[in-house]
């Protein structure tokens, strides 16, 4: 697959077969991450890999709509120093959580993001020291409906190129 029918074709899963990822694209995921560009080469992001049922399932629900967590074969916390007032420490590690769906996709593999909004209780559960922050943890797995890895771009999901550029100027 080349990366602009990745891009195209990508789509977000949010349930998965109870099927666990082998080691070699677990690795291939989190090391696309890590060779994600950044700001200064700064490289401001750690990540934690959970593939611990028990955990996934405590992470669920440190978010409104991150129940999709507890059913993934992994998820990738990633952590950032503190993202207040340092717009690029999120564009950053928003590059590094895109560059893992892409590999993740191309592997096969479904992913989706999830928003944490319990920051204490996910520090709690995770143990991760105080100068670290999460706030998106990523959902991985093989997809429960195999078509989603085939479907065609829907129709009209995306707005037109003509409606967000703009050339020059507003």
């Amino acid at each position: 697959m080349n990366v602009s029918d990745a891009i195209r074709l990508k789509r977000a899963v949010r349930k998965f077969q109870d099927k666990p990822l082998p080691d070699d694209v677990t690795r291939a995921i989190l090391n696309a991450g890590r060779r994600s560009q950044s700001s200064k080469n700064t490289q401001a992001w750690q990540f934690i890999a959970i593939r611990d049922k028990a955990i996934l399932s405590e992470l669920s629900k440190c978010g409104e709509w991150a129940g999709h967590l507890a059913g993934a074969a992994l998820a990738v916390a990633i952590l950032t120093p503190d993202p207040e007032g340092k717009f690029q420490i999120m564009f950053d590690a928003g590059q590094a959580t895109a560059l893992m769906q892409l590999a993740a996709w191309e592997l096969g593999v479904g992913s989706v993001p999830a928003s944490l909004y319990e920051f204490e209780k996910t520090r709690a559960i995770l143990n991760f020291p105080a100068e670290w922050h999460l706030r998106i943890a990523l959902s991985f797995g093989y997809p429960l409906e195999d078509e989603k890895l085939s479907a065609p771009p829907k129709k009209g999901g995306r707005v037109p190129l003509e409606d967000v550029v703009h050339w020059e100027k507003w």
